[in-house]
């Protein structure tokens, strides 16, 4: 091999780029009832779907059967070589096979099915020759050829496996959304991650609750008042009447008015320079809807507060931003 520094890398890339484009574009309108019928059979689908695949149709249908179960159709990925020599045992009677082959005659692949068969699951074939042995003993077929591979040898798969991956990203959207898979269910299969914590972090786990509570009556003093929030920190305070319902809060933008006003802050009550109205949420809203609000509202903090407008907590925006809520 003769080594080229000087080559050109970016030209390259763009023909890459170009006949993988294409190659995807030329799936849609492939897009037919055999599409629509493997969608159908993993739907009915009362096991999991398992996704089989050699070499390099083996690393996209573990994305496959990742990306599925992510998205809530049961899936895994069941390795062909291993499959013969007992993990075939994981494989029931109420699974739906996806196999994956761009020549549809994988030789560890094609061995398996007449176990498929054997066993009663449905196959449905991601190959890119449809009059193939995988083919041909398939349930559905979806339609993975390409005109050319992006290597310039045509041997490299490339074309190939781009559009395997499409096609394996349409099916599972699909699904997704004929099983009305929403953002909270999706969160669910992703907990640890960033979105789970986006999606499924509510104000009431982050909110500061008891002592840490910012809040006086009506009939403090504006001193008062001050130190209490000095104390707890958060910038504000929350005025409560008799019964704990939030009536009022008192932040440093009423403190300046107070002070322009030459009001003093021993005598003056605080239910008469408080603000009314203020702005709050339940603690079951999601942290990231209250981030989003004190956003709107060029607010730092929000008191948390029942139906019934008692006050059970406060929230200070670092609060979010320390748990990531972004």
């Amino acid at each position: 091999m003769n080594t080229n520094l000087d080559f050109d890398f970016a030209r390259s890339a763009e023909r890459t780029l170009t006949l993988e484009r294409n190659a995807i574009d030329a799936l849609i309108p492939r897009l037919d009832g055999q599409f629509t019928l493997a969608c159908q059979l993993i739907l009915k689908c009362e096991g999991r779907v398992v996704v089989t695949g050699m070499g390099k149709s083996g690393h996209i249908a573990r994305k496959i059967a990742s990306t599925l179960a992510s998205t809530g159709t049961p899936a895994f990925f069941l390795h062909p070589a291993e499959a013969s020599h007992g993990d075939l045992g994981m494989l029931t009677e109420r699974d739906v096979v996806v196999a994956l082959s761009h020549s549809g005659e994988t030789a560890e692949v094609t061995r398996l099915l007449a176990l498929f068969k054997r066993k009663g699951v449905k196959l449905i074939a991601l190959t890119g020759a449809s009059a193939s042995t995988l083919a041909n003993h398939a349930d559905a077929l979806l339609d993975g050829a390409v005109e050319q591979e992006a290597c310039p040898l045509n041997l490299a798969p490339t074309s190939s496996t781009t559009v395997a991956l499409a096609l394996g990203d349409a099916l599972a959207i699909a699904l997704l959304e004929a099983r009305g898979f929403s953002k909270e269910d999706f969160a669910l299969f992703h907990p640890g991650g960033s979105l789970g914590r986006y999606l499924l972090l509510t104000v009431n786990d982050v909110m500061r609750k008891g002592v840490e509570i910012p809040h006086v009556s009506p009939s403090a003093s504006v001193r008062v008042t001050l130190f209490e929030i000095t104390t707890k920190g958060l910038g504000f305070a929350c005025v409560t009447d008799d019964d704990n319902r939030l009536i009022g809060v008192y932040t440093d933008g009423d403190l300046r008015r107070t002070l322009d006003r030459n009001l003093d802050i021993d005598t003056t009550l605080i239910g008469d320079v408080m603000s009314v109205q203020p702005v709050s949420v339940p603690p079951k809203m999601l942290a990231a809807e209250a981030l989003r609000i004190m956003e709107q509202r060029r607010i730092t903090a929000l008191s948390v507060v029942d139906e019934e407008q008692r006050l059970l907590g406060a929230l200070k925006i670092e609060d979010l931003l320390q748990r990531s809520v972004v």
